[in-house]
C-alpha cells in the first residue's frame, strides 16, 4: 500500500472540477496526475505491487480510464488484458449487461470469447464511486464462467459507499477521498 507521503504527492497532481459532468458533481480529474511521469510510474509501481497480491489469468480494464492503468498492471503480471466498453464500441459476438447511473442506464459489453470458463480476473479501474459500473464488470465476467479475484481502483470515493456493492470481493484502492 502507499505511504503517507506517496497518497499526499499523487494527490496534489488530482485537479477538481466543479460541476463536471453536472452540476453538484466535483470531477477528481486525473490527466494532470499520469501527465507527471514521476507520478505515472508510481501509480503503476503501487498498482503492480497490491494486484500482484492475486493469482490471475487476465486483467480487464473499464472504459475509458481504466485502459490507462490496466494494461500496464496485465504487463506486469505477465498476463493479457480485456477492455470492457461501452455500448457499441466492440466489433465482434459480445455479452452485454445493463446498469443504472445516477442519471439513467447505461450498457457494458465484452466479446464473448474474451474471458474463458474459470478465467480469474483482476477488474483495474480509475474511480470507483457508488459500485454501480464495477458491479455491472463483475455480472460480465461472472455471465462468461470466469471469477473475479479483485478490484483495483486509483481512488475511492469512500462517501459514495461504492464498497458496500462489491464486498464479496477484495477491493484495493491507491487514493481515498
Amino acid at each position: 500500500m502507499p505511504t503517507v507521503i506517496q497518497v499526499a504527492r499523487l494527490k496534489e497532481r488530482i485537479r477538481d472540477i466543479a460541476d463536471f459532468p453536472k452540476k453538484g458533481i466535483v470531477f477528481k480529474d486525473i490527466t494532470t496526475l499520469i501527465k507527471d511521469a514521476e507520478c505515472l510510474k508510481l501509480v503503476c509501481d503501487l498498482f503492480a505491487e497490491e494486484a500482484a497480491k492475486f493469482d490471475v489469468d487476465v486483467v480487464i480494464g473499464v472504459e475509458s480510464r481504466g485502459f490507462i492503468f490496466a494494461p500496464i498492471v496485465a504487463s506486469c503480471l505477465g498476463v493479457g488484458f480485456v477492455p470492457v466498453r461501452k455500448k457499441g464500441k466492440l466489433p465482434h459476438k459480445i455479452v452485454s449487461v445493463s446498469y443504472n447511473l445516477e442519471y439513467g442506464k447505461d450498457s457494458l459489453e465484452v466479446h464473448k470469447d474474451a474471458i474463458s470458463k474459470g478465467d480469474r480476473v483482476l477488474v483495474i479501474d480509475d474511480v470507483l464511486a457508488t459500485g454501480g459500473t464495477s458491479s455491472a464488470v463483475a455480472r460480465l465476467v461472472e455471465k462468461l464462467g470466469g471469477k473475479v479475484e479483485a478490484f483495483g481502483f486509483l481512488i475511492d470515493l469512500t462517501f459514495l459507499k461504492g464498497r458496500a456493492k462489491l464486498k464479496k470481493y477484495p477491493v484495493f484502492s491507491l487514493i481515498q477521498y
